[in-house]
């Protein structure tokens, strides 16, 4: 398995303890386990509660077995996609939990760890599957779809509502584009450099983010999950979610709002304080909205 040193610090941590952990809370579904961070905190915190956590990332769960390893017997990881939860609580005779977490966010070791492709800061496989076992990387969205097929998803999911076609474009003429660098050069010469040097983030992010959603299938999970998942809720039980663009959030915010069976606890999304996004930057764009089961 690789190694890396840059970790995976989770987002606005004591929030999602203080708002998830319900003095009836026993049971806990962490819906993306990640390296296990929040799950950790979580069992800390909370004596007597068990915990559920999926995954679609075999790698990044093998972290989180061993972050957990001092919690064992209040645990059980499974490898799936957080949309098939209920066959998984069907698996363990558990027909709803008292509370639900879910921080969209990528892993660091999907970022940092070689080979992922995640990343547009090193030469890498253009690949960026959650699921290894998956057929369908970013190579297939970058090299097979249409120009007005990108232009489309740039546009929608990467939100570059001003370069999507120019970068579209640019990308269909320098194919084959086989690497992360292959590809941040195709969109280096769509964006003009003072845009370039004007934006706060790298240029290529929001691309880089498109193709991503598109490669996991991101907002169609997200929606049909969150469709469900107040059944799987007891009543008093709460779902927290993490998200950390506007997109995501914007789907939690109205699925929040126009179930019937859940009680909004956050109006305004929850943000890392400043101390937080000052220890660990990339917190900054973290958004937590928090609902609970009437």
């Amino acid at each position: 398995m690789r190694e890396y040193s840059a970790y995976h610090v989770p987002v606005l941590v004591n929030e999602v303890v203080e708002y998830l952990l319900t003095p009836q809370c026993k049971f806990i579904l962490d819906c993306t386990v990640g390296e296990g961070g929040h799950a950790r905190a979580l069992l800390a915190s909370c004596k007597d509660c068990f915990l559920i956590g999926v995954d679609l990332d075999s790698e990044v769960l093998n972290l989180a077995e061993r972050k957990l390893k001092e919690f064992e017997g209040r645990y059980k990881l499974f490898k799936a996609s957080y949309v098939d939860v209920d066959l998984i609580l069907k698996l363990m005779n558990i027909e709803r939990v008292d509370g639900i977490l879910m921080d969209l966010g990528v892993s660091m070791y999907q970022l940092k760890g070689e080979g992922r492709g995640f990343t547009f800061e090193k030469e890498e496989p253009l690949d960026m599957r959650m699921d290894l076992e998956s057929d369908f990387s970013a190579w297939s969205v970058v090299n097979e779809f249409s120009e007005e097929e990108l232009s489309r998803i740039i546009f929608e999911y990467g939100e570059e509502k001003k370069f999507a076609r120019r970068i579209a474009r640019k990308i269909v003429e320098r194919r084959p584009i086989n690497t992360t660098l292959d590809l941040v050069k195709a969109i280096a010469e769509a964006i003009p450099q003072r845009e370039r040097v004007r934006r706060k983030k790298h240029f290529a992010t929001k691309t880089f983010q498109a193709i991503r959603i598109v490669v996991n299938r991101e907002l169609d999970n997200l929606k049909s999950f969150l469709e469900k998942a107040p059944n799987f809720l007891t009543s008093g039980g709460r779902i927290a979610v993490i998200s950390f663009h506007s997109l995501e959030d914007r789907i939690v915010k109205n699925a929040f709002r126009n179930s019937e069976k859940l009680k909004i606890l956050t109006p305004k999304p929850i943000r890392p304080s400043e101390k937080e996004v000052k220890e660990n930057p990339r917190s900054r764009s973290g958004r937590l909205r928090i609902a609970e089961r009437i």
